[in-house]
């Protein structure tokens, strides 16, 4: 995939090593005498490290590389660098406004038990509406109520089936704990709207996201973040909930793309809807 990376002009570099600490995800190392490039996969491509550059030896690009990682950033640079590296990782993706990646690495720092230095009160929620500030975005995981499905037998209401919140796949942290060892819902934005039953028909139980295959930019982001939740929130399966239309079929290739990069293999089920709401078919492939 093409994304912004930077590069080095060797010609220009003299070794003294002052991008280095601009790089808190470890990307950049000096090597025989040279500042190099170590990783495209550690590069954001946010270019920290061109101001303290006093050659002015280093660039942004757009070029060929592997889409960034910000899980594996986490796993194999950040948390080995301690405290301050991770401050400087976090501050350096809320200051570019990196807000995707920035959840992505306090659900990590959580999940591992490790308190981000960011977070001035102990509240997790409120650390992340200050440091995020988006309340929109905010993880929220709801507890069912335990008599919700009496409650629907005497009143006849539909009671929701939504048990976290954000749900569009821009949005969700892969490591949320509603994600952990669940069953994943991924659907397509118009299905919810085809089935009057959607709720109880495909959601109970299960975690959820959601995304348009045609209209969403950013696809490449989609098969990393459901990557992420195969291999690292050990999610058992995935239905994927799509329409008859022959775009729709996009979200089964994401899917598809995503196993083939996972180190783990989990069952998928697909599930086509007619544009009258009925089940055309559903088969696990």
């Amino acid at each position: 995939m093409k994304r912004q990376i930077v590069t080095i002009d060797e010609a220009k570099c003299d070794g003294c090593g002052d991008c280095i600490p601009g790089c808190p995800e470890g990307a950049l190392q000096i090597i025989d005498g040279k500042a190099r490039l170590v990783s495209d996969l550690f590069c954001d491509g946010l270019g920290a490290c061109i101001g303290t550059c006093p050659k002015g030896a280093i660039c942004v690009e757009e070029r060929e590389a592997e889409p960034y990682d910000e899980l594996r950033v986490m796993e194999e640079s950040i948390i080995k660098g301690g405290p301050n590296v991770i401050a400087a990782h976090l501050e350096h993706l809320k200051q570019h406004g990196e807000e995707g990646y920035l959840q992505e690495a306090l659900a990590y720092l959580r999940e591992k038990g490790i308190e981000s230095p960011l977070e001035e009160r102990s509240n997790v929620k409120a650390a992340e509406d200050d440091v995020c500030g988006c309340p929109g975005s905010a993880l929220m995981h709801f507890r069912k109520n335990g008599n919700a499905e009496n409650q629907t037998e005497s009143t006849g209401e539909q009671k929701s089936e939504l048990t976290q919140w954000p749900i569009q796949l821009h949005l969700v942290t892969p490591l949320a704990p509603y994600y952990q060892g669940s069953d994943l819902l991924l659907a397509a934005d118009c299905t919810a709207f085809a089935v009057g039953t959607f709720h109880p028909a495909f959601m109970k139980g299960k975690s959820i996201a959601i995304a348009c295959p045609k209209l969403d930019t950013g696809i490449d982001r989609y098969v990393e973040k459901l990557k992420a939740m195969i291999d690292h929130a050990n999610i058992n399966t995935i239905t994927v909930v799509i329409m008859e239309v022959p775009c729709c079929g996009g979200l089964v290739t994401i899917v598809q793309q995503a196993l083939d990069k996972a180190s783990r293999k989990v069952p998928v089920k697909r599930i086509v809807i007619g544009v009258r709401g009925e089940v055309l078919d559903e088969e696990w492939i």
